[in-house]
Formats: C-alpha cells, sequence, structure tokens
C-alpha cells in the first residue's frame, strides 16, 4: 500500500528556525515501510498546505504541478506606494528543460529506476538539476552550488530548497546516476523513438576527445593522445558516439586518451547491438575508421556499411577519373559508381566544384611556400658553409609543414668537400596527379541495391555525429574536464550526455513546429523569461507576497504557441 502525505523539515538559516514543506511518499520495502520525499514544497501557508493535502490524496502517486490554478478572486486593500518586487530569477530555461524532461519520460524513469535509500535529497532530483544546470548555464558542481541554483528558480520547480543544495551532495548525485546510463540509453531511444517516429537504421558513427585540468593521476583513461582540441599538452579521454541520421544520440563508450579511433569500432558495433539488436541497420563511419581488421569484421558478420577510404585509395581509380561517366546529383557535385570485382562492394567515387577549388588554392599555396623555402635553402648552401646532414633536416622540416605539396617535389643534398648542394625540381607527374584528383574523394559500401545519389547522401549524414560534438563543446561544454577520479569522469560525459539529449529533442519539437531544426535561438529567446516576487503590503498589516512569473513577450508567445507549450502565471510555492 502507497500513501502520500505532507511534512514540515525544519532547517536554521541566519539564526532562525524555519519550516519547509514537502510531499512525502510512504511504501513498503524488502527493508520495511520507508517514506520517501516526492517533491520539496517550500514554505506554504494553511491555505496552500490543505490544497497539496487534497491533491496529494487524489493523485494516486501521479507526478504532481507545482503551478498555481485559477481560482475565485481574492481582494484585499494593498498600500500601492509599498508594492515592489524582488527576487527576479530565470525561469524560462530550466522550465523548458523540465517540460522537455517530462515528455521524455526522464522524471519519472530516475524515480523509479533510482531506489530510495537515508539520503536527505532523492538522488534523482539531484541528478534533474545537474542535468538542467548543464543545459542552461554550464558550469562546476561548485558553480551550481554557490551561485547558479539560487540564480534561477529551479527551486521552484524541482521542490528542493538552495540550502540542501551543495557541491558533496552533487558530486554524491553523479555517483548515483551513473550505474543507470545504459538503461537510461535505453529508455531514450525507445521514447525518442515513440515521440518523434525516429528510424535507427542508419547509425552515424565517431569519435572525438576531451581534455582535462589537472594530471588525473588516478584516472586508468587518461591519457596523452591525438587532441582535436588542440590540446596536446594536457591528458584527455575518447567519446565514441552513435547517433541517428538526424542526429539524436543512440549510445557512446568512453575510451583511453590514447585509443585510435579504428580500434574502437569492433567494441562499440558489438556493444549497440547487443543493447538494441542488429537488423537493419547501416553503418556510416569516415575514414579514419578503416582499417582491414574492421572491414572483415563488418563483412564476414554479414553486417552493412558506408565508410569513407583513405585518399591513397584514389589512385586505383585513376583511369575512371579520366574516361569514367560521371552521375551529376546537385549542382556542384558528380558521383561514379565503380563495383568491385567480385560484386561485394561499390565504390563511389566522388567530385566537388566546391572542394576542388579549395583545394587547389590550397595546392598552390603549399606548392609556392615550397618553393620559395627551398630556393632559400639552396641559396644558404651556395652562401656559407653547412653540413648536408643539416640542410637535409631544414628541407625534411619544410616538407614537414606543407605535406599538401611535398609530393610534387624532388630533391637531393650532396656532400662536397665539405660544402653541402641542394638540387631540386618539380615532379610532373606528381603535379598532374594531384590537379587530376583535386576534389575527388571516394567511399565504399557493401550496401549493393542503392543509387549513388543515397549513398552520397546517407554517407553526408555522417556531419550529424560532428555537429553533436561541437555543441557538446561549445554550448553544454564538456571540456575541459576538472573532476579527476574515473567514475565522476565518466558520469560527467553522461550528464553532458542527457543534457544534448534535451537539446536535440528541442530541435525535433522545432522542427515539427516548423521553427526550424536549430534550438539556439528558440531556447535563447525562452530562456529570457523570468521570475520575480511581487510584494503587497495590506492595510491590515500583512504583506503578501506571491511569486509569478514575467509576462512573454508577443515573440515569445508565439514560440509558446508553435511548440504547443503553457507557461504558467504564478508559481503555487509562494510566501504570505
Amino acid at each position: 500500500m502507497v500513501s502520500m502525505f505532507i511534512r514540515p523539515i525544519y532547517v536554521r538559516k541566519n539564526g532562525k528556525r524555519h519550516a519547509y514543506w514537502a510531499l512525502v511518499k510512504s511504501e513498503r520495502t524488502e527493508r520495511g515501510p520507508r517514506q520517501r520525499v516526492v517533491a520539496y514544497l517550500g514554505q506554504m501557508d494553511n491555505r496552500g498546505r490543505l490544497a497539496m493535502k487534497r491533491a496529494a490524496e487524489q493523485t494516486d502517486g501521479a507526478q504532481l504541478e507545482l503551478y498555481e490554478e485559477d481560482g475565485p478572486p481574492e481582494w484585499v486593500e494593498v498600500d500601492l506606494k509599498g508594492v515592489r518586487t524582488e527576487n527576479r530569477r530565470a525561469f524560462g530555461g530550466v522550465w523548458l528543460g523540465r517540460e522537455l524532461m517530462r515528455q521524455l519520460g526522464l522524471i519519472d524513469f530516475l524515480h523509479a529506476a533510482i531506489p530510495p535509500g537515508r539520503e536527505d535529497v532523492p538522488w534523482p532530483a539531484m541528478a534533474l538539476i545537474l542535468v538542467l544546470s548543464r543545459l542552461c548555464k554550464p558550469s562546476s558542481e561548485l558553480a551550481i552550488a554557490e551561485a547558479h541554483y539560487e540564480s534561477c528558480a529551479m527551486a521552484d520547480l524541482l521542490g528542493v530548497p538552495s540550502e540542501k543544495v551543495n557541491d558533496d551532495r552533487l558530486y554524491r548525485a553523479l555517483d548515483a546516476l551513473l550505474p543507470y546510463k545504459a538503461q537510461l540509453e535505453v529508455h531514450l531511444k525507445g521514447r525518442l523513438g515513440e515521440l518523434f517516429g525516429l528510424k535507427y537504421d542508419l547509425l552515424l558513427y565517431d569519435v572525438t576527445s576531451t581534455y582535462f585540468e589537472g594530471e588525473a593521476a588516478a584516472n586508468d583513461l587518461a591519457a596523452y593522445g591525438y587532441s582535436r582540441d588542440k590540446r596536446p599538452d594536457c591528458k584527455q579521454v575518447c567519446i565514441a558516439l552513435v547517433v541517428s541520421r538526424c542526429g539524436m544520440p543512440f549510445g557512446y563508450e568512453v575510451f583511453a586518451g590514447n585509443t585510435g579511433d579504428s580500434t574502437t569500432v569492433q567494441q562499440i558495433v558489438v556493444t549497440m547491438e547487443s543493447r538494441y539488436g542488429s537488423a537493419e541497420r547501416i553503418w556510416i563511419m569516415d575514414r579514419g575508421m578503416v582499417s582491414r581488421e574492421n572491414l572483415d569484421f563488418l563483412q564476414t558478420s554479414g553486417r552493412r556499411y558506408i565508410i569513407g577510404t583513405p585518399r591513397s585509395m584514389l589512385k586505383s581509380y585513376e583511369r575512371q577519373l579520366v574516361d569514367g561517366t560521371w552521375q551529376a546529383i546537385r549542382a556542384g557535385l558528380e558521383v561514379m559508381l565503380c563495383p568491385s570485382p567480385d560484386g561485394s562492394e561499390t565504390f563511389i567515387l566522388c567530385r566537388s566544384t566546391d572542394r576542388r577549388e579549395k583545394e587547389k588554392a590550397m595546392h598552390a599555396r603549399f606548392e609556392k611556400r615550397i618553393e620559395a623555402g627551398l630556393a632559400r635553402i639552396a641559396q644558404g648552401c651556395d652562401s656559407r658553409r653547412q653540413t648536408a646532414t643539416a640542410v637535409a633536416e631544414r628541407v625534411g622540416r619544410l616538407m614537414q609543414q606543407n605535406t599538401r605539396a611535398a609530393a610534387m617535389f624532388s630533391w637531393s643534398v650532396s656532400d662536397n668537400d665539405g660544402r653541402a648542394t641542394l638540387t631540386w625540381s618539380k615532379n610532373e607527374a606528381k603535379r598532374q596527379w594531384a590537379t587530376l584528383s583535386e576534389g575527388c574523394y571516394l567511399l565504399r559500401s557493401n550496401v549493393t541495391d542503392w543509387s549513388a545519389q543515397e549513398l552520397w547522401n546517407a554517407y553526408m549524414q555522417l556531419t550529424e555525429a560532428e555537429a553533436a560534438f561541437r555543441i557538446q563543446k561549445s554550448d553544454l561544454r564538456i571540456r575541459p574536464i576538472w573532476h579527476q577520479k574515473t567514475g565522476r569522469v565518466h558520469a560527467h560525459i553522461l550528464v553532458c550526455f542527457l543534457a544534448y539529449v534535451l537539446w536535440k529533442t528541442l530541435a525535433q519539437l522545432c522542427k515539427r513546429a516548423g521553427l526550424g531544426d536549430e534550438p539556439r535561438r528558440i531556447f535563447a529567446a525562452l530562456a529570457e523569461i523570468a521570475s520575480v516576487d511581487v510584494v503587497l503590503p495590506t492595510r491590515d498589516g500583512r504583506t503578501i507576497r506571491t511569486r509569478c512569473i514575467v509576462r512573454p513577450t508577443d515573440h515569445q508567445q508565439i514560440l509558446l504557441e508553435h511548440l504547443k507549450l503553457r507557461l504558467p502565471s504564478r508559481l503555487r510555492i509562494h510566501d504570505m
């Protein structure tokens, strides 16, 4: 049997004893009867407590709304000279984030999945604080506890008083949330599919890295490696992300910072298929994932794929580049299908006008740099005595700094009686090949029943995975990682993953509402909505304090109507 009731919780603040009310659910467990706080209700007058009591009696465990319902007017005489507003807080962003969580069933999932214990504040509530903060104002747990939580209306929406939020409790909430990573991914994949009719036939896979501040000596995954953030001086971890064709996250895994991209493929494929099944899925990966072992793994198991190839493979299709029949699939883009000899694969030659112009300019720039550099080095050999080894090292550095055009030059250094001599020339055959291959790239796939345009369009969806990394690094600030312990690092990445799910959910809602699929401006506009306390001194000496939502602008109201969201006029939690 489950029963719900409200009870006071007393807190000392500034030397005074304050009573905060909480909605409590009593339930039987294996360890006997336990009481779990469903929501913190703040300070309420007698009328509010009675209303909450009636709601609890009629709810039967359902999620309660914390907003003031419209009712009959209440009249008092107010001193207009004393009317004022106080305690302005950011409301729109956290309210919108909570609405997204509600639509995803994330609030109910966390309350059902994380068992109640003896903690003062339920871990699901603290986990929601972490995710909402990452979405609205990404910062450290200490910054959330000391500044952000009190500056927004999260306490009103989640019912957790600011006195209960501290960095230690937030850190422990990370520990409580992490064990449910796989369950969260499965739940969200199913719920997102229901909400938006998503198809997970194409799985886009990519890897990025994020770096640490600090030594991270106790973290086995922290290691030096290829840094996408241009921070080779910092240890890092690698994050492998799988998203759908619209960029909706499917799942992710964390690897050591020195892990090569191609070495992650087999583990990710097996992990995702064990979690969701393997039927009718096509894996899309870039050329960094290609290796002979990975191709054998995908082919022998019957998995379908569309992947990029190393640029060196273009040389095998030189004849097709010269004499082949190209098919235009859009302005400035041509493709050509080249079946493999055994018919098990299709190679897709692609030629882009924009890419050709870009590479042509790059080749010209690097060629000019190398030519000028070789001329300077040769002149230096004529003017002063130098060793052949020193000159060769200078030429090697020059070529390394201009790799795009290095193959176009042939050079040698000789030693004539202790004086180095540099001779060089342009390799015309290599130069012609560079010109022929400008703007071209090669894909390969074992999907043999698709057209060239379908294969190319599917591969181009890989930009959604790249966009996911950009959003997590810029808007959600997944980097740098300040945590040092392995578990906390994993939990930090999980919180960022959940915040990204909210981001993409809003993007899908915007797309469905005809507002485009870029939610950044919509979120920023609605985040400007604030809540304020309106203070009304009355004739009989009382001071009425009610917490209201600032009326949205016309633009904000239009956005809300398109998204089918109704903003409350005022919060139920108020002081009188």
